[in-house]
């Protein structure tokens, strides 16, 4: 398949969502991405749907309430097929209106907000899907191209005095705090933008995980501009 994420180890692309669902992830490969060019006006959904705080979920029901034009009920459409697939496969997709999301700034040596680069953690057995249909996307980066931010020592230092408590409570008090989730990227790396429209599947951290996690992060947003994000 001829796209832009064709060159890039750790993703892997399909062009249905049965093959998202069912490829087995192994050896590099922590991200699927269900390729789409999708017609349709996202924005016009955007600029009807009304933001009641920061992130507003928005439900089916809001979305068929709208009165758009052919090319918004295309769109409108499209999001309601990817709810319904990803609900029939037994996810739970949530349909978010973003201004933007809540940042962490207690610490200025570590954040455990969503800009920062950072994988996610499940106790069972399951991946996130997200897609963005309009607005500024997310980043991935490949494991070989960042490292844990506990694992840097002026880090970790500041970390145990932070805790200031017995030695082997230190690595629960890591995991506790989310602390072991983020990643500070090598300078010469190169973040991969998931882009629009793309329904993406992201390895987790979990107990049976085959793969290693898939380190992502959220996008700055643009002044002004709000993001339509599909994720679950």
């Amino acid at each position: 398949m001829n796209n832009t994420f064709s060159g890039c180890s750790q993703i892997a692309t399909v062009s249905t969502f049965s093959e998202l669902v069912n490829t087995n992830l192994t050896g590099e490969i922590n991200a699927l991405c269900w390729y789409r060019n999708l017609d349709g006006d996202f924005n016009e959904i955007v600029t009807q749907l009304c933001l009641k705080e920061d992130i507003t979920e928005v439900y089916p029901e809001d979305l068929i309430a709208l009165q758009l034009s052919e090319k918004g009920n295309i769109a409108r459409e499209t999001i309601l097929k990817d709810l319904q697939l990803l609900t029939d496969f037994g996810a739970s997709p949530s349909l978010n209106l973003l201004k933007c999301y809540e940042r962490d700034d207690e610490f200025d040596f570590i954040s455990t907000d969503v800009y920062s680069f950072h994988v996610d953690r499940s106790p069972v057995a399951t991946d996130t899907f997200l897609c963005t249909y309009h607005g500024v996307a997310s980043d991935i980066i490949s494991n070989s191209e960042a490292v844990q931010k506990i694992l840097i020592p002026e880090i970790r230092t500041k970390l145990k005095n932070l805790h200031n408590g017995p030695e082997e409570e230190f690595e629960n008090f890591l995991t506790e705090n989310y602390f072991d989730l983020h990643y500070q990227v090598n300078e010469d790396a190169e973040p991969v933008n998931l882009g629009l429209m793309h329904l993406w599947r992201l390895a987790v951290d979990h107990p049976k995980q085959q793969v290693q996690p898939c380190i992502h992060r959220a996008p700055i947003e643009n002044e002004g501009e709000y993001r339509l994000l599909l994720i679950c």
